[in-house]
């Protein structure tokens, strides 16, 4: 169930269908394995856990923790002095593309 290049992204009800028909899955157990996957991810990157969790040949998705920051004054920015202020310790989480996905797109 490809779409054409230029159209709309699929749906989460698209994704679904199309994963249940290309493995011969009933669709609630493909609906039963995201979810599976989406609580993995969440054991694995929560603040109890390893911080990292890979899709293996897709994705691997880091949390990273951000110090905090402390406010500035008199800082030239764009030429123009200026005070920058503080900003509080923070946590990102980063995806990042494997080598087979990069593949799949170039």
């Amino acid at each position: 169930m490809a779409k054409k290049s230029g159209s709309k992204p699929m749906t989460k009800t698209e994704i679904m269908r199309s994963i249940s028909e290309t493995t011969n899955l009933a669709k609630k157990d493909v609906v039963a394995v995201m979810e599976a996957l989406a609580d993995e991810i969440q054991n694995a990157l929560k603040g109890s856990g390893v911080g990292v969790f890979t899709i293996p040949g897709l994705i691997k998705i880091e949390r990273k923790k951000i110090p905090a920051r402390p406010a500035k004054k008199g800082v030239m920015v764009l030429g123009q002095l200026r005070d920058l202020p503080a900003k509080p310790a923070s946590v990102k989480v980063r995806v990042r593309a494997l080598k087979n996905l990069k593949a799949m797109v170039g």
